[in-house]
């Protein structure tokens, strides 16, 4: 386990994944060029899930290079860093956005401020995206 919630560092990077709203993917351009985009994310104590609208460059950089960061912000001095490095992959599997509470919980308020409802946020943001971490940078 890559976050391990027994220790210090393992618990303190948890709670900053299930109450940060935004995080940044860092994908990588058929070129080389890392790539970051914000995005909103559910961490389910193991991988992060995210969701997608269809025909995004970061599908296709995944397809093609499915290694991936995602970074949270810092504080203001650049201490309390996370950022976790691992395999992204589309999640056929996964459930739609709607039809996971915890994630609707975590971004009730900022659907609405879209002007959007949990259903047509799920139209919109379609595709499930998986990310299974191999490494935790945090301090």
């Amino acid at each position: 386990m890559v976050i391990d919630p027994s220790t210090e560092r393992g618990a303190r990077v948890g709670a900053r994944l299930r109450d940060e709203l935004v995080a940044w993917l860092v994908t990588v351009a058929p070129d080389g060029t890392p790539v970051p985009t914000p995005v909103w994310f559910w961490w389910d104590g193991e991988t992060l899930l995210l969701y997608s609208q269809p025909g995004k460059p970061k599908l296709r950089h995944i397809a093609a290079n499915p290694r991936v960061a995602v970074a949270l912000r810092t504080d203001a001095l650049g201490d309390d860093l996370v950022v976790i490095t691992g395999d992204a992959a589309v999640d056929e599997s996964a459930p739609a956005a709607f039809e996971m509470p915890a994630y609707l919980e975590k971004y009730r308020d900022e659907i609405a401020r879209q002007r959007s409802n949990p259903e047509e946020f799920s139209a919109a943001y379609s595709v499930p995206i998986r990310i299974t971490p191999s490494r935790l940078r945090a301090w």
